[in-house]
């Protein structure tokens, strides 16, 4: 069990810095600092009589490690690597690779890489635990609003270490620095006290969907042939579907929701979401609301709407399409912008299904006054409040700013048409595309399903046809999905399906809802217990 051991809290005030080592609360005449133990919850909580700048709030516990332990992780948003590791495993960040490459691809805004140490200890945000067996060593964050937790695992010295991702905040009155939950027991019991604590559920009028995606068989290849084709291969099977969604391709360029590229789609969006809904389905469609790539009007004329970075540039999101850019989510016309863009979309053009992406960008660089938690949650609200009854499917995407407020998330990063990409992709971020690592998330993320949201562990593929993976690994994603979660989508077209391909659609459809009781990974190879119904069963991945 956990032992609190003591807390550092690093401030300024005005020209002063301040350091306090203390393992009980503290008083000045500039604030008061309460650490309070009640039941399973620590909570550090600081009053401030005058304004300060925080430099640190770091929070350490003793807990003494054993071989024999896994330790889970929560990465940093959804496509960031998350699994269960040995107590001497490590991290890799992107030091290794050349600095010229970092910068071009704009690798660091991916993930922490800016705001984390990457060596010689493993950490993690928002939540984790420890496992022995079946006994979970809990460790999670109630106030991520307030800044986002990292946990820091320090094995060869017994610690765990919390910090708040607050350095430079500017702060008075009141402030919730850390609040945690630490308990042991049982999978089931101790997450869901941890929901039960946070006050969050899955949202109403959510359920469980089986559907359709464009992207992982045309990519931005799309068209209103396309799209037309691919509704049709519905009728080559017998099971319902819930969601047709149209992927990235769709529109002009990133950022440009209101263009619909009219080579692509002369007939415009409403009519591809008529003949989706026209088809039983919902239609879906997918963008980025917080970024504008480089070949768009929004960066061509609209730069005052960009997040500077204070080099008199911008704020880079990342390498996709021409290089993209964050949106200031404060400036009064992005946010008029946004909110009309998903109105026409939604309530013009009748789609009911919005796949929201590159979240992250939102908060990639804190304000003095607003730390990335505390912008990422008040970002997912104002989506939540734009897009009204349609749902949202979250994706890259801190998850804990999405816990309760999106219908649907995406637990993991992009799958590719291999099994792990090639090699010297391997060498790249955490957040980088893999089946591999797609999977691996959906297992160790499998907790927060019908907890914080319905999780989408990404699509399957089953298809004979324009994918390099083989029969064995298909079968191994499609059948993972279909048990880690509730979004079971694909890109297939199912008039490419065999006999075998079409038996194999309709045995993960019957697995789907299934119990999980425990899931290993040793080396590459993953064990998975589970039950459906009365029966009981083991299955083992090579991974």
């Amino acid at each position: 069990m956990l032992k609190f051991k003591s807390l550092q809290f690093l401030y300024k005030d005005g020209e002063n810095d301040f350091m306090a080592i203390t393992s009980s609360s503290l008083r000045n005449d500039r604030m008061e600092l309460e650490i309070n133990t009640h039941d399973d919850v620590f909570t550090v909580s600081v009053k401030a009589n005058e304004t300060i700048t925080i430099q640190k709030m770091y929070a350490e516990f003793e807990y003494v490690y054993s071989e024999d332990e896994k330790i889970f992780l929560n990465g940093y948003q959804s496509w960031t690597d998350s699994i269960e590791h040995d107590i001497n495993d490590k991290m890799r960040g992107i030091r290794h690779i050349p600095c010229a490459i970092r910068e071009k691809y704009a690798f660091s805004q991916y993930g922490d890489y800016n705001f984390a140490d990457y060596g010689e200890y493993m950490h993690g945000w928002t939540y984790g635990y420890i496992r022995r067996g079946d006994n979970y060593c809990f460790i999670g964050s109630l106030s991520e609003e307030s800044g986002f937790t990292q946990i820091i695992t320090k094995t060869d010295k017994n610690i765990i270490a919390f910090q708040k991702d607050c350095s430079e905040l500017d702060i008075s009155g009141e402030w919730c620095a850390l609040k945690l939950y630490l308990a042991e027991g049982a999978e089931r019991d101790v997450f869901d006290i941890y929901f039960d604590l946070l006050g969050v559920a899955p949202r109403k009028g959510a359920k469980p969907v089986f559907g359709y995606t464009s992207w992982y068989n045309h990519f931005q290849d799309i068209s209103e042939e396309t799209i037309s084709v691919d509704l049709s291969g519905f009728d080559a099977i017998s099971a319902k579907a819930d969601v047709f969604q149209i992927d990235d391709g769709w529109q002009t360029a990133v950022g440009d929701w209101l263009s619909v590229d009219a080579d692509k789609f002369p007939k415009g969006m409403k009519k591809a979401a008529d003949d989706i809904r026209n088809a039983g389905m919902t239609a879906g469609i997918w963008l980025a609301p917080f970024i504008c790539e480089e070949n768009s009007e929004i960066f061509r004329n609209k730069k005052h709407w960009l997040v500077p970075d204070g080099k008199r540039g911008f704020v880079k999101g990342g390498s996709n399409w021409s290089g993209f850019y964050a949106l200031d989510i404060y400036n009064y016309e992005v946010r008029t912008y946004i909110k009309n863009v998903i109105s026409t979309i939604v309530n013009d053009w009748g789609y009911g299904l919005l796949k929201l992406d590159f979240l992250y960008a939102a908060c990639i660089v804190p304000r003095r006054e607003k730390p990335r938690g505390q912008i990422m949650s008040e970002a997912m609200d104002f989506l939540r409040k734009c897009a009204g009854d349609a749902f949202i499917l979250g994706c890259g995407v801190p998850l804990a700013s999405a816990f309760g407020k999106v219908d649907y998330c995406r637990i993991g990063c992009d799958v590719t048409l291999d099994w792990n990409d090639k090699p010297h992709m391997r060498l790249m971020h955490r957040e980088r595309v893999s089946t591999k690592n797609s999977i691996l998330n959906s297992v160790f993320r499998r907790q927060l399903d019908h907890r914080a949201f319905l999780s989408d562990p990404d699509v399957f593929l089953l298809r004979p046809c324009n994918i390099s993976m083989s029969e064995e690994k298909r079968k191994c994603l499609a059948e993972i999905n279909a048990l880690m979660g509730s979004v079971l989508f694909t890109s297939d077209n199912f008039f490419d399906y065999t006999e075998t391909e079409l038996k194999e659609l309709s045995r993960i459809l019957k697995i789907r809802g299934a119990n999980i009781i425990s899931a290993d990974l040793n080396d590459s190879e993953l064990t998975l217990k589970f039950r459906i119904g009365e029966k009981k069963y083991i299955k083992i991945y090579s991974i």
